[in-house]
């Protein structure tokens, strides 16, 4: 069984290498905004980041706490 600690170390290491690879594919998505080399439309663009927006919110929710303040008795 993992200790509190070996928990906090991998979910580090983990949530680390996640969120760099993350912010190195928005940068990548970024070089599409070069029109010399591509051809979009606002509306292209708005889908993207509706995409990325609603996942981002649903990652979001998932990190909130999931504890109930008001519990149920009898």
């Amino acid at each position: 069984m993992s200790t509190e600690q070996e928990k906090i170390d991998r979910f580090k290491k983990i949530a680390t290498n996640r969120t760099n690879k993350i912010l190195k594919d928005i940068q990548l998505l970024g070089n599409c905004s070069n029109k010399s080399n591509y051809e979009y439309t606002d509306e292209d663009v708005k889908k993207i980041f509706s995409a990325i927006d609603e996942e981002l919110k649903a990652v979001k929710v998932k990190f909130k706490s999931k504890k109930r303040k008001d519990k149920f008795s009898l």
